[in-house]
């Protein structure tokens, strides 16, 4: 059976998850993930890929970044994972790949979504038990974003921008937003459009939604 399409579309966001083969781990020292960054970061830039958030787990790994071409998710992920498992298979003299196969995408339709994907990913640690802030996972986006900490990987998103007038007032924002976690519903369909490749929310969703609750959900600036 033939695989199915992505949905991908030039200059809209997508969330992107890479998997360990059988869930197992694909990082086994500090240097994996600092080899993973610098192909991720390589990469993105040579493909036309700009990289908002991003997590290391110990088996997998999660991105939302905007391509500037259909295809340019595809070519930075591919090349990505085969030059990490390369490296990663010499150091550690194994054959055979890390991965659970092709990577897996959905769309990020509206504001609500991206700034709840921005948190499902950088909150990912903290939901595992790994740790018990954000802050603390070192391998994760979130320092950069939320506390202003250098980091040449991450270009801000336009929603994320929304958040306030100046640098400040929108890493604030932002940790703001991060106290509490992503709806799980909105969690949930985060998942599940992931898993099977579609839209991750549709703007007509928030028609109709109190101002508060659009606000804790991430689509009203703070």
């Amino acid at each position: 059976m033939p695989r199915a399409a992505r949905s991908v579309l030039a200059g809209v966001s997508l969330h992107v998850v890479q998997r360990g083969i059988n869930r197992q781990q694909c990082f086994f020292s500090e240097s994996d993930y600092t080899t993973y960054l610098r192909f991720l970061g390589q990469f993105c830039e040579r493909f036309g890929c700009s990289l908002h958030a991003y997590c290391l787990m110990t088996n997998h790994v999660h991105l939302l970044l905007t391509p500037a071409a259909k295809d340019s998710c595809a070519l930075a992920m591919k090349n990505v994972g085969q030059r990490y498992v390369q490296t990663v298979n010499s150091s550690l003299a194994r054959s055979g790949t890390l991965w659970e196969g092709r990577f897996k995408s959905c769309i990020v339709d509206s504001d609500a979504y991206v700034l709840a994907c921005y948190r499902y990913i950088e909150l990912n640690p903290v939901r595992a038990g790994m740790v018990n802030a954000p802050e603390l996972h070192r391998w994760s986006s979130y320092r950069a974003n939320a506390e202003g900490h250098a980091n040449g990987l991450v270009t801000p998103h336009p929603i994320y921008q929304a958040l306030g007038p100046t640098v400040e007032r929108r890493r604030a924002g932002y940790r703001e937003l991060c106290e509490s976690a992503p709806p799980e519903p909105i969690v949930e369909e985060i998942r599940k459009a992931t898993r099977i490749g579609c839209v991750a929310g549709k703007k007509r969703e928030e028609k109709g939604r109190p101002w508060d609750e659009r606000r804790k959900m991430g689509s009203v600036p703070i």
